[in-house]
């Protein structure tokens, strides 16, 4: 198992407070990883310390990366809490916005870009600062099922979706040679807060998407925990620019 083994491993882990970030982050801890969680709230706090109380070893930073300044202060607050090192990054920061595209508001899709996508980019690029001094790291984005297929009154968040895809890639290709796997879990349906519009059991949508996931059921953290620890572990040594679904085969349907 020593493919798999990343004890001792420092990682930053957005989104950590809730859904899929928070299993991740979770899933990390408990094969050792010392984790700084980010959140947009003083919730991240609390989480930390709970995570804490668990035994393991975690730090909350509050961060709004929907302000380019506070992406930038928010890593490097979590880097200083790692010792000023980092090895893994996994970006599962991410917000959600409904609206048919001929309605949807520029200031909205400004919001999604800038969070989804811009933030990313960003914390890749100061992760790989650190990264690339000595030649290893392990970048994990997070895509989605409209990197694929288009969705329907999320026209930003399929962009940004669609732009982290594509980033993943490029990334790759840049860093790969110097020491850095940089890329992607794309989730399928999951019952997260984000798709609470659509969790309803007698919304026809439910249904419609249920019939279609041949594992009979919307995924959770916990099923986001084994592909992150293979990312982040010398096990995916060879692997770059890859996306990989996590979605009950949802895509082979």
């Amino acid at each position: 198992m020593e493919l798999f083994n990343i004890e001792g491993k420092k990682a930053i882990v957005t989104g950590g407070t809730r859904g899929l970030g928070y299993g991740m982050a979770e899933g990390l801890m408990e094969a050792g990883c010392e984790v700084v969680i980010v959140g947009t709230s003083d919730k991240v706090l609390e989480v930390a310390e709970g995570f804490r109380g668990r035994g393991f070893t975690c730090y909350g930073v509050k961060a709004d990366f929907s302000r380019r300044e506070d992406v930038y202060r928010g890593f490097e607050e979590c880097v200083k809490k790692l010792g000023n090192d980092l090895d893994i990054l996994v970006n599962a920061h991410g917000i959600q916005r409904r609206h048919s595209a001929e309605v949807f508001p520029i200031e909205e899709w400004d919001e999604v870009l800038n969070v989804n996508l811009n933030s990313v980019f960003i914390l890749c690029q100061e992760a790989a600062k650190i990264m690339l001094k000595k030649g290893y790291g392990k970048i994990i984005n997070i895509a989605s099922m409209v990197s694929w297929f288009g969705g329907q009154t999320v026209p930003a968040y399929t962009a940004a979706k669609g732009g982290v895809t594509q980033l993943t890639k490029e990334m790759s290709n840049d860093w790969i040679a110097r020491g850095i796997n940089v890329n992607a879990i794309a989730p399928g349906y999951m019952a997260t807060e984000m798709n609470r519009a659509l969790l309803d059991p007698d919304n026809p949508r439910y249904q419609q998407i249920t019939e279609r996931i041949p594992a009979n059921r919307w995924g959770t953290g916990e099923d986001m925990k084994g592909a992150c620890i293979f990312l982040a572990s010398r096990a995916s040594d060879y692997l770059g620019g890859a996306i990989i679904p996590v979605d009950g085969g949802y895509l082979v349907k």
